[in-house]
């Protein structure tokens, strides 16, 4: 069963990531979803849960407030409900992004003469990590909130989303610099491997949560986008490994 609350309080997208992540740890909620310029929060349970229960959920949290709301109560079908944007409006800064970076590596190989493929991808990698942790630094804290709700360290370790925005700068400066290839590719390989479990586990179950791989600044949902994002690095630091160790 799927119902719809009211919550009062909520002011940013880091509001939203934490009321999101409060209401998912009550018993028999198996999703939430929270739009943040409605003030509502659809949650869906495996039983009928009381109002009080879930406001007792964000009773650490005084000023958001959860109410029933009384213009629903009716059977939601989440299938049926359309995105109101377009696939291509919803991913276009990721896509844009990707396409910067693409671009000017391949421009860089082209300066120099010739394509080394594996010059481009450290430097494909560096310039991934670089813009990504500048987007996760600009509101590190709502970063942080949002990335717990789905990565499998972060929800056991809040501080995790705050140390991780800095390894990716370290990663991007790394690679930048040609910093010790073989050490800099196997913790890449290592901490995207582990990323990439909390984004599969969100994507096979259907969950309706905001992906933080832009940090708190665009609103991306969790998709196949991200599990694509993460298994190519994860494959470009494994075939860089592979070529340097055979």
């Amino acid at each position: 069963m799927t119902h719809t609350y009211k919550v009062s309080g909520m002011t940013c997208t880091g509001c939203q990531a934490k009321v999101q992540n409060l209401l998912s740890k009550v018993d028999a909620v198996s999703d939430v979803n929270i739009d943040l310029a409605k003030g509502e929060a659809t949650i869906k349970m495996d039983k009928h849960i009381e109002t009080a229960i879930l406001q007792e959920a964000l009773k650490d949290y005084p000023k958001y407030q959860l109410t029933e709301n009384n213009q629903q109560h009716l059977p939601i079908n989440t299938e049926e409900v359309e995105e109101s944007s377009t696939w291509l409006a919803t991913y276009k800064p990721i896509l844009l992004i990707f396409a910067f970076i693409t671009g000017i590596t391949m421009l860089n190989e082209w300066v120099v003469g010739d394509l080394v493929w594996m010059r481009w991808m450290s430097n494909f990698m560096a310039g991934f990590f670089l813009v990504f942790s500048f987007f996760k630094l600009l509101n590190l804290k709502g970063f942080a909130e949002s990335y717990s709700m789905y990565d499998v360290i972060a929800k056991k370790w809040n501080s995790w989303g705050y140390v991780y925005a800095f390894i990716e700068l370290a990663l991007g400066i790394a690679f930048l610099t040609g910093f010790n290839p073989i050490l800099t590719n196997s913790i890449t390989f290592i901490v995207m491997s582990v990323s990439i479990i909390g984004v599969l586990q969100s994507v096979f179950n259907k969950r309706k949560i905001k992906c933080a791989c832009l940090g708190d600044v665009f609103n991306l949902p969790m998709s196949t986008i991200t599990i694509i994002e993460d298994a190519l690095m994860i494959g470009m630091s494994a075939a860089m490994l592979l070529t340097m160790l055979l």
